[in-house]
């Protein structure tokens, strides 16, 4: 504590409370005198580390997709409750959707939080509908007159992140090449990161 106090200029005090918030949430971890990183801290880490590893594996599958649709391409990962943004592809409709990388949406609300849900096991018929049909669809979702298609990366218990199509609902029908596609898309990225595993 000592430590922290001389190198943040803070009163021993302010320095004190300041730990012990962070050891009550998990951040550090407090022995005796000693602080070191918490669980929670570690896990943060992992999960970026490993967020990075996904996002570097989708890239150039993301822009194919794109390229082939015209829509907007998002790439996500579950955190709780909550969809997060890994990546956004897109030229003049990235503008329609008002999400970046980075950004977070209750998952229920988006066709990508729906799949990441279901192939996490959630039970429920919804859920059970969506691991039969190998995708999730939303329509307002992501913006007012905006349809998304979305597709697991990995299987039912293991899934990794997933990938969407998202575009004005006019063009963003549940047909049989638009979904081939969100699917093909996240099967490579899946080979991709089991390559990329089994050569480390």
């Amino acid at each position: 504590m000592s430590d922290v106090a001389h190198h943040t200029g803070l009163p021993r005090s302010s320095a004190h409370r300041i730990l012990d918030q962070l050891v009550r949430i998990g951040w550090l971890a407090r022995d005796d005198m000693f602080y070191s990183l918490g669980t929670r801290l570690m896990e943060l880490g992992s999960f970026a580390v490993e967020q990075n590893q996904i996002l570097d594996a989708a890239g150039p599958y993301l822009r194919r997709l794109h390229d082939r649709t015209a829509l907007v391409v998002h790439l996500a990962v579950l955190d709780g409750t909550d969809v997060v943004y890994l990546g956004k592809v897109g030229d003049v409709l990235a503008r329609l959707s008002p999400v970046r990388a980075g950004s977070r949406m209750p998952a229920g609300r988006t066709a990508l939080g729906k799949v990441l849900t279901a192939y996490s096991g959630a039970p429920g018929s919804e859920y059970d509908a969506i691991r039969e049909a190998g995708i999730a669809f939303d329509r307002d979702g992501n913006g007012v007159g905006l349809a998304c298609i979305a597709a697991p990366v990995g299987a039912v218990g293991c899934v990794r992140a997933a990938v969407s199509v998202c575009g004005p609902a006019e063009h963003v029908a549940v047909t049989g090449q638009l979904v081939t596609g969100v699917q093909d898309t996240a099967r490579a990225i899946l080979r991709r990161l089991e390559d990329r595993r089994a050569h480390v």
